[in-house]
């Protein structure tokens, strides 16, 4: 690997006026293809369920096509829930093959792995199949992406030191979140010394559009760097860390990544303690100091998704408008589960008597609800 910024095809621009996942525009990626082999990058991932397997088909025509294969690496995945069966597992490999146009992956991951998928990885024998492919020359480089705890990240490791890089979602803001263990799942490759690869630096994007007071503080040092970039030289910046993804849509975030990773320099120790600084800023602003324990949900004669709701209602103080409308897709799909709406909390308390932090949820309810009912 040489230049550590990835361009993930995930997030591929659409024609215009369209929100139909699979019309890309060609056009439009062709331009952000050759401005990033231009300035010597060369690292593309994909995978078939991005953009409905047609990321796939646009790496293939915007790429494999139109550059010679020493030109660029690509990287592509084994996706569990497009594929759970031993007997199909060489079907859908030559599948991706044929719609990359390579005749080799450069690099092949186990998608988003957690312990399920772990348990079935092993029931279809995924660990072997990766193996034997790349025996037979067709991988290069094996590992996995991960979304689980760092107890199950140590036992796919330990279980399957055969595995070369892990690809982790890490961030600032996510550094000691209990949920996504970024520190602590990045401790524990480098404890297995393996080469990590990271997604979702910018968390999806709203790293890139910080509360006003927390964007002031990266002004006041460096005015004419981008607020996304912290987001991704700090990951860039951590020992082990191979290659940093991420998600262009447009020829302007191109740009702007390429402005300060075509000459990677690592954080200062006063940078990194800047960035901690503004991490606490953007954290100090949840309102609802909820751990997610659960005990209040079991309980609801409502059903209410109380700490999903609540972990929801904090991201928007936390990002204001860049989350708002996520944050009302994330609340319906909560209650497409069969939740309850914040506004169906009859005030009977009983998630009150459960809850150890002693919040006053019926309260907050009311507050979620004024939100996002």
């Amino acid at each position: 690997m040489s230049k550590k910024l990835a361009f993930g095809l995930m997030r591929l621009p659409l024609k215009k006026d369209s929100d139909d996942s699979t019309n890309i525009d060609y056009e439009i990626v062709n331009q952000m293809v050759d401005r990033f082999l231009e300035e010597g990058f060369t690292y593309f991932d994909t995978a078939a369920p991005y953009h409905r397997q047609y990321s796939e088909i646009a790496f293939r025509e915007c790429v494999a096509k139109r550059y010679p294969r020493t030109a660029y690496t690509i990287t592509n995945k084994l996706s569990f829930f497009m594929v759970n069966q031993k007997e199909k597992l060489e079907e859908f490999f030559n599948g991706q093959l044929e719609r990359c146009g390579v005749e080799y992956f450069d690099y092949y991951l186990l998608h988003a792995m957690n312990k399920k998928t772990l348990d079935l990885a092993e029931e279809i024998d995924a660990f072997d199949f990766v193996v034997q492919k790349q025996k037979e020359g067709k991988i290069k480089h094996i590992g996995f992406s991960f979304h689980d705890t760092a107890e199950v990240l140590e036992e796919i490791l330990s279980k399957h030191p055969e595995m070369e890089y892990v690809q982790l979602q890490l961030n600032y803001i996510d550094w000691e979140n209990k949920d996504v263990q970024s520190r602590a799942c990045y401790e524990v490759a480098l404890k297995y010394n393996k080469k990590i690869l990271v997604m979702e630096p910018v968390k999806g994007g709203l790293l890139a559009n910080l509360p006003e007071d927390a964007e002031q503080a990266f002004r006041t040092v460096e005015p004419n760097l981008s607020i996304a970039s912290w987001a991704v030289r700090y990951v860039a910046s951590l020992p082990n860390v191979v290659m940093v993804l991420s998600g262009m849509s447009t020829l302007e975030q191109m740009e702007d990544n390429i402005s300060y990773m075509k000459n990677f320099i690592p954080l200062t120790q006063q940078e990194q303690e800047l960035v901690r600084r503004v991490s606490e800023m953007i954290l100090a602003k949840e309102s609802i100091a909820c751990t997610g324990c659960r005990y209040c949900v079991d309980d609801c004669p409502k059903k209410i998704a109380i700490p999903e709701y609540f972990k929801i209602f904090n991201n928007m103080n936390k990002f204001g408008e860049t989350y708002k409308s996520r944050a009302k897709q994330n609340y319906e799909y909560q209650i497409s589960l069969e939740h309850g709406r914040a506004n169906d909390c009859i005030k009977c308390k009983k998630c009150e008597g459960h809850c150890p932090q002693h919040l006053t949820i019926t309260s907050y309810l009311e507050d979620v609800s004024k939100a996002l009912d």
